[in-house]
């Protein structure tokens, strides 16, 4: 259906996209997740050509879009967008707004457009509000009205830009409920979207993106239960991550402890999981400088806002040392009184081999 190689999107100071190849098969439906600033709608944009790529080519079946030659018109006929913004016409009626691209585009009569439009308006549960104005619809309703305009021109493709990103929180799962219904159609779809669940629950195929690409893909299973790349795994399970690295027994433990106390207030981290994350770094790095004389180490915490849990891991180079089964029986039942577990490896191909893994709750 759409072949994508080499794409890429580049504007002054920022490259978005640099080198996307990947295919779409008719009846996909994929969702597009990742970081703001990752390029998720321009991939969407340059797609439809509403953005022009740098470099790179792109084909929908047999046509390049972004061929110099290529009847964009045509192409946008078969490519349905719906934005963020809805995009609705003020001064005309919700059945006029629908009526307007067949009629235009597709040369379709009045009648026929205005029974297609009745038709579309009824699926998407808003068929009393045909002869209404824009203004007089919420938020949830006009975008309800923008996928039945888009389907008015019965597109092959579909393309979603964060479809419920600008809705009040009650109105998202109106939006959600339609675009679910759509999908069972087999209609090829994609979605740009933060909502998590509703990308696990809707789609066959999900675009992680990130490092100016598609970081990661696979099945919903694989990207939301079970990712294979660090930046994914990061992303879906929404954890917070701060590192920290130590290089000498005089490291900036002032300094340091404020980048704690920074990190925790800027992720909203509770004050009591905030004080034991600070007491646990400060904990485990004194018992690891009371081992070595020129201590090389790499503190990573991850807090998982989704779960309410912080994990410490600490990474340091020197021959096999496990703390926990230190003589400094004070400082080790100060540490695990203050965690849900802690745990010992060696991982001997590692610059750092000692791996402390310390969890909080």
């Amino acid at each position: 259906m759409i072949r994508i190689e080499h794409l890429k999107k580049q504007y002054a100071g920022v490259t978005p996209l640099n080198d996307v190849s990947v295919e779409i098969n008719d009846g996909d439906v994929i969702s597009v997740i990742g970081p703001s600033g990752t390029g998720k709608s321009t991939l969407l944009r340059c797609i439809n050509q509403l953005e022009k790529p740098t470099a790179g080519k792109i084909w929908v079946d047999d046509v390049e879009v972004t061929a110099p030659n290529c009847d964009l018109n045509r192409v946008r006929q078969r490519l349905g967008m719906v934005f963020q913004s809805f995009n609705l016409f003020s001064h005309k009626t919700v059945i006029e707004n629908i009526m307007m691209a067949p009629m235009d585009l597709l040369g379709k009569s009045k009648q026929e457009a205005y029974d297609e439009g009745i038709r579309l308006l009824r699926m998407v549960g808003l068929g009393a509000k045909a002869l209404s104005y824009p203004e007089e619809l919420s938020g949830g309703q006009k975008q309800r009205i923008a996928i039945a305009r888009t389907l008015a021109m019965n597109p092959d493709v579909i393309l979603l830009d964060e479809p419920t990103s600008a809705l009040d929180p009650t109105m998202v799962g109106e939006v959600q409920a339609v675009i679910r219904d759509l999908a069972k159609t087999g209609k090829t779809m994609m979605i740009v979207t933060h909502e998590m669940n509703f990308a696990k629950a809707i789609s066959n195929r999900v675009f992680y993106m990130d490092e100016g690409g598609i970081y990661e893909e696979g099945t919903p299973e694989e990207i939301f239960d079970h990712p294979k790349r660090e930046n994914t795994r990061r992303f879906v399970h929404r954890l917070k991550v701060l590192e920290l690295n130590i290089e000498s027994k005089d490291y900036d433990f002032i300094g340091m402890a404020g980048q704690i106390e920074s990190w925790c207030n800027k992720n909203q981290i509770a004050p009591k999981m905030a004080n034991r994350i600070g007491l646990v770094f400060e904990e485990t790095t004194q018992l690891l400088n009371s081992y070595f004389d020129s201590p090389l180490i790499e503190a990573v915490c991850e807090y998982s806002e989704q779960l309410e849990v912080a994990k410490w891991t600490f990474g340091y180079a020197g021959s096999p040392t496990d703390i926990t089964q230190s003589d400094d029986d004070l400082g080790v039942a100060v540490l695990k009184g203050m965690t849900e577990s802690i745990s010992y490896a060696w991982e001997e191909a590692s610059p750092l081999p000692n791996r402390l893994i310390i969890e909080i709750k």
